[in-house]
């Protein structure tokens, strides 16, 4: 399927496509992250992780930029976090070229082991805590070494999620913080992209076309949220991150 991005896919790629983004958003809607996370890991099995990065922009940009502006404590937030993100988006854009330029299974073997490390941290259930006076020296590393993830994987969530899940924010502060960390990953991972030169204008608008199936999925998530367990959920969630991880990082690397 190298030929997605292309703008050339037959109608089997295109149902690839749009059920993975609809899955991917019917999670996110459920547990309030994963989109990205789903989407790469998903289409990583038939595409290489950069032409499946470059398909996710606009529906995770969208998303997450929904997320954060529905909280309520946005200015609190971006005073607390502003460095953390300022270093999210000088490591992604600075390491993007590893998923742009590398070659062979490579990439999506490191896609997997990503995926593997943040499954097995939520399922483990560690409750770390920071300390408040840690802040101001931690939240840079934590956001530079989740953007260099980011540009060699197309993956946000490590370590950015378990540390900000350890901030000690109430829920609706941390889905809040959680859209903010994604929506400038998203934007850094497409600076990144387009300064590597494979972000071509096909890729844009075959993004575009996966808003719809990841908002409707992301409708039909939020509506089950309230009618399902979300541990639940989330723990089956992570089990099947966990089993696509290792499926993906069993791949050989030469």
């Amino acid at each position: 399927m190298t030929d997605l991005l292309a703008g050339t896919a037959g109608p089997l790629g295109w149902t690839v496509i749009l059920a993975t983004f609809l899955v991917a958003g019917f999670v996110k809607g459920v547990i309030g992250l994963g989109l990205p996370t789903v989407a790469v890991g998903l289409l990583a099995t038939v595409m290489s992780p950069v032409q499946a990065a470059a398909l996710l922009i606009v529906p995770s940009f969208v998303t997450n930029l929904w997320q954060l502006l529905a909280g309520p404590r946005f200015g609190g937030l971006l005073r607390r976090l502003w460095a953390m993100m300022v270093a999210i988006a000088v490591g992604t854009v600075a390491s993007t070229g590893l998923i742009a330029g590398a070659k062979g299974p490579g990439p999506a073997s490191a896609l997997g082991a990503a995926l593997v490390i943040y499954a097995v941290i939520g399922l483990a259930g560690f409750a770390v805590r920071v300390p408040a006076r840690t802040e101001s020296w931690l939240s840079p590393v934590i956001g530079l070494v989740t953007g260099l993830v980011t540009g060699a994987t197309g993956v946000f969530v490590i370590p950015a999620v378990p540390y900000l899940q350890a901030l000690g924010l109430d829920r609706d502060q941390l889905i809040q913080a959680l859209g903010l960390s994604f929506t400038v990953s998203t934007v850094a991972l497409a600076a990144g992209l387009a300064r590597e030169g494979v972000l071509p204008l096909a890729a844009g608008a075959a993004s575009l076309v996966t808003l719809a199936p990841a908002l409707l999925g992301m409708a039909a998530g939020q509506w089950l949220r309230g009618r399902v367990s979300a541990p639940t959920f989330r723990r089956a969630f992570l089990i099947g991150l966990l089993l696509l991880g290792a499926h993906l990082a069993s791949r050989p690397w030469l």
